[in-house]
């Protein structure tokens, strides 16, 4: 098996390609599943909309140090880092709603019934004579 990090553009396609799955899944998934599905998504910490801003803003990073030296225009980094900055906004408007997709996408709690409470006949110790 190959390195994938020595493979950046492959590794770019994979990543879409799962990405594409994963919606092809959530699309067909429950209530409680697309749920959970959407909390790993939107997660603030690990999401895949976390990681895709940070891609998208070190892409703006290197487009501005590319226009810079003048392999780009300006306008290519300016509009990296509009969506970059995008990205990160959608985020934060959409990490007010995390924790209602957590609870949803919660699995039910089990239903544990307590144990019959004793009937008072029997606790009546009897004896023999």
């Amino acid at each position: 098996m190959t390195d994938p990090s020595t493979h950046p553009v492959r590794l770019a396609e994979d990543i879409a390609s799962l990405i594409k799955t994963l919606d092809d899944h959530l699309a067909r998934a429950s209530t409680r599943q697309a749920a959970e599905i959407l909390g790993k998504v939107l997660d603030a910490d690990d999401g895949i909309l976390t990681r895709v801003t940070d891609l998208v803003g070190t892409g703006s990073r290197i487009a501005q140090s590319q226009a810079h030296r003048g392999a780009l225009p300006p306008e290519v980094w300016l509009a990296m880092g509009r969506a970059a900055n995008e990205l990160h906004r959608v985020g934060v408007d959409l990490d007010e709603h995390a924790d209602t997709l957590k609870q949803l996408g919660a699995p039910p709690a089990t239903a544990t019934t307590p144990p019959p409470k004793p009937v008072a006949s029997a606790m009546v110790v009897r004896r023999s004579r």
